[in-house]
Order: structure tokens, then sequence, then C-alpha cells
């Protein structure tokens, strides 16, 4: 009979199983966008269930004591997947998510930060935010910077509509 190994789990107190609440910030879409996770951290590893405005997902990722880092993939049940890179400084994780598209022609970025469930880092996520909004408007850029980024985008996946349906007809 096969039985699966014990999880030992974390003592660092930055790294509690247990539930876990917080946000993520995708400029697109403005705004706190709330997740509740169910986290279970042992031996470096992390895994856990949960949900967003997005749907219900699973993740599964390492992390670091010795630095704090920590990184995962949250997959979206029956959707896409998103990899997550941060650090736990004592009031939580916070870092930056990203999602390839358009087979990596598109890359979306935004930030997020998490804490257990009771623990009070409101000042402290408020600071996440500012400093995670303020990196994100210097990636994105001006409004017209985007704008012209989304037409190029477009203007790609035109072109490659039309390549493949001159050649689907044989011209």
């Amino acid at each position: 009979m096969n039985e699966l190994p014990a999880v030992i789990l974390e003592q660092d107190a930055r790294f509690p199983t247990g539930m876990w609440t917080g946000f993520f910030l995708q400029y697109w879409w403005p705004g706190r966008h709330t997740t509740d996770l169910d986290l279970t951290c042992g031996g470096g590893q992390l895994s856990g269930r949960g949900s967003d405005a997005v749907g219900g997902y699973t993740m599964q990722g390492s992390y670091d004591v010795a630095t704090g880092k920590c990184e995962w993939i949250k997959h979206y049940i029956g959707r896409h997947s998103v990899v997550y890179r941060g650090i736990n400084n004592g009031n939580g994780m916070w870092g930056v998510w990203e999602i390839r598209q358009l087979g990596g022609l598109y890359t979306d970025r935004g930030g997020f930060h998490l804490w257990p469930k009771g623990q009070d880092v409101s000042a402290e996520s408020d600071d996440a935010e500012q400093a995670l909004l303020q990196v994100m408007r210097k990636e994105f850029g001006s409004k017209a910077f985007r704008a012209a980024r989304a037409l190029l985008v477009l203007a790609g996946i035109g072109g490659g509509v039309a390549l493949l349906w001159n050649y689907l007809l044989g011209y």
C-alpha cells in the first residue's frame, strides 16, 4: 500500500499554513481584486486552493525562508495559468504576477499582496499597492503608448489571420 508522505508544516512565522487573503492588481482592470485561499507551507514548498473574481484556482510553488523569496503558478480551473514571484518580508507575500498571451507575443503583468487572515497589514498593504501601481504605470506607460501598442498587437493578429486565410484558400 502506497502512503503519501506526511507534510511537515513550516515553523517560520512568515509562512503559516491556513487561510490567507489579499488582492491582485491589474492595470487594465482598476482596483483591488480580492482573493481568498487555503495555503499549506512546508519544507520550502507551498500549495493551495482559492478563488477570486476570475474563478477557482489551485497553486503550487516554493519559498525560501533564508531570503523570503517565493514563487508559484496559479492554475485557474479549466482556464489559464499565472506565474507569481515575490517576497515575504513578515507582512505577507507581495510582488508581481505575469501571464504570457498570444504565444508569448504579449505579456500582461500586475501586482499582488497576500497575508494570513487575521493579520493586520493595512498600512503595509496600502504601501505595497502604491509601490506596485507606480511600477505598473512606469511599465505600461501613457495612454497613447498603450493605445499604440494595442493597435500593433491587433494589426499583428489581423496580418496573421490574413496570411492563414490566404494559405487556406491556396493563394
